[in-house]
């Protein structure tokens, strides 16, 4: 009976795994599509959520039949009970990747009035979070869970900077205005999704000590 929960569990991690690929490619498409202004790359990102959408619920029944079929202990159930948050966090992430994605399409024809310097550091900040996220998870390293934390410190900083040039654009010209402000909410998305794979990394410390900073569980 244990050798098959285990496998379960296995499986379950493997799922984590292929739901964070599925969404770190939506953050990257997305990313690559406002850098590039590719309509069809954002249309792409844009349809992929349907997809990330599927695998949410593949890995809901997957955990609610090892909790029912099975007799999780107090390690298993934190576990699963992780992975349920987990993938709450990566769809809404697939969520905020497709909200970028479909910026970019009002965006396509424009020429961007400012830089966009700071955006595509913050695109491959929250990748590595969430790559790093999931790992922790798969992998039970505590250490790696505290680092993707702390890291959202980084993802803030450059959601900062984003800021100040922007308004830095619209006091040059109001007529900036418009786009300013759908590249302020591309940056903020980025922001959240940073904020997600922070959700993530506190549950991973949850799966390994049962403490959450946010939760008292008992």
């Amino acid at each position: 009976m244990r050798n098959k929960f285990d496998k379960e569990l296995q499986l379950l991690n493997n799922e984590l795994i292929e739901m964070g690929a599925l969404v770190e490619t939506a953050i990257s498409e997305a990313a690559k599509a406002l850098l590039e202004q590719d309509r069809a790359l954002a249309e792409k990102a844009v349809n992929s959520d349907s997809e990330v959408n599927e695998k949410e619920k593949d890995i809901e029944r997957r955990c609610f039949r090892l909790l029912l079929q099975q007799q999780p202990v107090a390690a298993d159930l934190r576990a699963i009970s992780t992975a349920l948050k987990m993938i709450t966090d990566m769809e809404r992430i697939g969520d905020q990747a497709q909200d970028i994605s479909e910026i970019t399409i009002r965006l396509c024809q424009e020429t961007y009035v400012g830089s966009m310097e700071h955006i595509p550091p913050m695109a491959e900040a929250t990748i590595k979070m969430v790559t790093r996220a999931v790992d922790a998870f798969v992998a039970k390293d505590l250490e790696m869970a505290h680092a993707v934390i702390a890291y959202d410190d980084v993802v803030d900083n450059l959601f900062i900077k984003v800021k100040d040039d922007l308004i830095a654009l619209i006091r040059e010209d109001p007529k900036n205005g418009e786009q300013a402000i759908d590249l302020l909410m591309v940056a903020k998305y980025f922001e959240r999704i940073g904020d997600h794979a922070t959700n993530i990394a506190e549950w991973v410390v949850f799966s390994i000590t049962g403490e959450h900073e946010n939760y008292k569980v008992f």
